[in-house]
């Protein structure tokens, strides 16, 4: 057994613990994949190729350094995904303006992606406690649309672990929206995670997907810095996403 795969098993048997539902386990040359009864998780190697999506299931394809790099976070978020997580309801909760500092380490302790200050942030409290935050760009002009209005964009979204607040984004999107009156805000799905997206049944519309992206794996973590990408270095290799879909909300 190779060390990729005891690895990715070795995770696997986590969500086994968390998530009480049967699989089944396919072990091929390059990938491991979980087939539920309406979910396909699929695990890649290194410098694996993506697989087309399950026709008939939910299809999440993850990549093995945030298998490695974001052990727990993963896990938290498949938890949320299969709706296994402690459920709080947006009405018990308090929504208040939060600092970068409290933003930026929120999204590193339960956010996947890197962390983004934003220039406006909310988060909501359940008895004292933060439990989700959103976090939202400056506004922009956009052409052939009053002078008045204004375009921001949802740049991220998370829960607090292992907590699914119900109703959370909606409740932060509208404490966001009569404090700045937006015309619209746009925001990106991770196709790696989504085929349509969940955004859709609180009004965000579909607009258009984003091609699939290269990312840079460097000491098993991702690389975004352009200066460093540049530069080669032994045991660099890339992951190539399935993309985004653009959603756009109408307010």
């Amino acid at each position: 057994m190779s060390d990729h795969e005891q690895i990715v098993l070795g995770f696997i048997q986590k969500i086994s613990q968390r998530i009480p539902l049967d699989f089944t386990v396919f072990v091929e040359e390059r990938t491991i994949a979980l087939r539920f009864e309406n979910f396909h998780l699929v695990f890649y190697y290194p410098q694996s190729s993506r697989l087309p999506n399950d026709p008939l299931r939910k299809t999440i394809h993850i990549d093995y350094d945030i298998v490695v790099s974001s052990s727990e976070k993963l896990v938290a978020r498949l938890v949320s995904v299969f709706g296994f997580g402690n459920r709080i309801y947006a009405r018990d909760t308090v929504v208040a303006r939060i600092d970068k500092r409290v933003s930026m380490e929120f999204q590193e302790d339960h956010h996947l992606q890197s962390a983004l200050p934003g220039k406006y942030r909310y988060g909501l409290y359940y008895k004292g406690d933060l439990v989700s935050i959103a976090v939202f760009s400056g506004g922009r002009k956009m052409n052939d649309t009053p002078l008045d209005y204004r375009s921001f964009e949802l740049l991220r979204f998370c829960h607090k672990r292992p907590y699914i607040v119900i109703g959370g984004l909606s409740k932060l999107i509208k404490a966001f929206s009569n404090n700045f009156k937006p015309g619209d805000i746009m925001t990106y799905a991770d196709l790696d995670w989504c085929q349509d997206s969940s955004l859709e049944k609180i009004g965000f519309e579909p607009i258009h997907k984003t091609q699939p992206q290269l990312i840079l794996v460097r000491n098993g973590f991702r690389v975004f810095d352009k200066s460093l990408v540049a530069n080669n270095q032994e045991g660099d290799y890339w992951v190539e996403n399935k993309g985004s879909l653009k959603l756009k909300l109408i307010l």
